[in-house]
């Protein structure tokens, strides 16, 4: 059973960071994609950020020098190190697994608020 499950969401104070991680198990890990996507209320999900095995990473434009994607290949974790946080940052972020021969999974969610 494939499941992807996030933490480390809450509130965050503007200008302060939060640091999300995603525990996955049932997937070959190493041959995936990992990324994280977002999405806040009333808009479309929204990519964040994505990081290859061995380790080529992209971000969104919104986030580029304020979040860093890293994957733990001996653990099987994604995390997502959020710093500069703002209101903008304010969703449910989503882990992801995505390989073009295996498929696409998706974890619950996490909700990450940002607020003074």
């Amino acid at each position: 059973q494939v499941q992807l499950v996030e933490s480390g969401g809450g509130l965050g104070q503007p200008g302060g960071s939060l640091r999300l991680s995603c525990a996955t198990s049932g997937i070959i890990f190493s041959r995936y994609v990992m990324g994280w996507y977002r999405q806040a209320p009333g808009k479309q999900r929204e990519l964040v950020a994505t990081i290859t095995n061995p380790g080529t990473t992209n971000y969104a434009d919104s986030v580029k020098g304020r979040f860093t994607i890293s994957r733990d290949n001996a653990k099987n974790t994604v995390s997502l190190q959020m710093n500069s946080l703002n209101s903008e940052d304010t969703a449910v972020y989503y882990c992801n697994a995505n390989s073009h021969w295996l498929g696409t999974h998706w974890g619950q969610g996490t909700q990450v608020t940002v607020s003074s």
